[in-house]
């Protein structure tokens, strides 16, 4: 089925040729692209007019100047714009948005869940992220989002999910700030107490669908503790936690803020630590000599600034949010410094969805070149997910992941926050 003969920008054209449904069918189908500038990957220049061919979702191939448009093949043709490998956020709560109510935990069904996913996957797409890596969900609202846009039900990215967080009793991702009978009934089922009891959740996790396990090694911010910000698993908890799951072939994302329990969770063994904001020399070498990669957030932080003193949050949370505004503004380029691998996450749903790209600023303000911060958003995060040979870049067999958008992005990243066009798994998103 031919949606586009041709398409061109601004948006508007492109919202009225995909009226109905609300993205493109890939299957099937070939597309030709016309782009004024192709950045095929964060290490390359940005090209002169090229054209890129689509077919059933891959990309088959990107050659100098506009070429013919074969029959029967639908046209998008994006003069004026840079095309661009689509982002990639490692730590996105699709399914919640932002504010301080803990208590609809117990107020509100799981299934609302995949209704405001299924909201937020839109904007996150049409913010220019193509994957995204789902940090901790209800049981199955990530893995409904996940088969709706691989599907092409639901618009919005591909989506990694990790599912319910494995965490201590009483720490940060257990139920807590209800009455004793209503946290127990609240609870998760993802809890653990010694290294055999957590090695048995790591199964649980991937027996229900899991891409990936999400623990919680420190206490958190939001949480509706004042203490904890140090490691709550002990180093053989979390040891059995990342083999178990390399056993299973899946990696494993920390949300960690304290800097010995960074340095534990490197050295045990995990993929990327989330968060990272206490991080010191000592946490910084474990994470480099165990290859240990950080996904700062930055743009959290940002988010819960801005809604201090506004009756947003408990006090107990509003103390918290104080104490780290400063180390927030530094933890990274200090990271930098220090030699820490870094990619791209954001924490989307602490603020609002959509706003994302944000985030790029941010790391450039804490030392990082517009080039590195594109890079590791591009092919650096694809790289943690194990998934460098699928996204990430423009090259044939690659995902046809691709934004566009006025401007260089690795002279300004700014020019990310506004994005002109966007096609996830060769589907255009509306």
């Amino acid at each position: 089925m031919q949606f586009l003969n041709k398409l061109t920008v601004p948006m508007a054209a492109i919202a009225a040729a995909l009226a109905a449904p609300a993205m493109a069918q890939a299957d099937g189908q070939t597309t030709i692209i016309h782009a004024e500038s192709v950045i095929t990957d964060a290490d390359s220049a940005p090209t002169g007019r090229a054209t890129i061919t689509v077919r059933d979702g891959v990309i088959v191939s990107i050659v100098d100047g506009w070429s013919a448009v074969p029959e029967g093949a639908d046209m998008i043709h994006l003069e004026g714009k840079t095309v661009t490998p689509g982002l990639i956020d490692l730590h996105t709560h699709l399914t919640g948005d932002p504010g301080g109510d803990f208590w609809k935990e117990a107020t509100e069904p799981d299934d609302w869940g995949v209704v405001v996913g299924a909201k937020n996957a839109r904007l996150t797409a049409l913010a220019g992220f193509t994957t995204v890596r789902e940090a901790g969900s209800a049981q199955h609202t990530a893995f409904s989002l996940r088969r709706g846009t691989a599907e092409g039900l639901i618009p919005g990215p591909r989506i990694v999910a990790a599912g319910p967080a494995l965490a201590i009793v009483g720490g940060h991702g257990d139920v807590n700030g209800f009455r004793p009978e209503v946290n127990e009934l609240l609870d998760s089922g993802y809890t653990c107490t010694g290294a055999v009891e957590c090695a048995a959740k790591v199964r649980l996790a991937s027996q229900n669908g899991s891409d990936i396990i999400k623990i919680t090694a420190t206490g958190g911010v939001l949480s509706q503790q004042g203490r904890g910000l140090e490691a709550h698993f002990t180093f053989d908890e979390m040891k059995s936690i990342a083999d178990t799951a390399d056993s299973l072939g899946l990696k494993v994302m920390a949300h960690a803020h304290g800097a010995r329990g960074i340095e534990m969770a490197a050295k045990a063994g995990i993929s990327t630590i989330e968060h990272g904001t206490y991080i010191d020399e000592a946490a910084a070498r474990a994470m480099r000599e165990n290859g240990t990669v950080l996904v700062p957030t930055l743009m959290a932080f940002q988010g819960i600034t801005e809604r201090l003193g506004k009756g947003v949050y408990t006090p107990v949370v509003e103390d918290k949010i104080r104490a780290v505004a400063d180390q927030a503004k530094v933890f990274m380029g200090k990271a930098r410094d220090w030699g820490v691998t870094i990619a791209f996450g954001t924490d989307a749903g602490v603020f609002d969805h959509g706003r994302n790209a944000q985030e790029l600023g941010l790391m450039v303000a804490q030392g990082m070149s517009a080039r590195e911060a594109v890079k590791s958003a591009t092919i650096g995060a694809a790289k943690a997910l194990g998934m460098d040979n699928q996204i990430g870049r423009i090259a044939p067999g690659y995902s046809a992941d691709l934004i566009a958008v006025e401007g260089n992005p690795l002279a300004d990243v700014r020019v990310l926050e506004d994005v002109d066009f966007v096609m996830v798994r060769g589907r255009v998103i509306e």
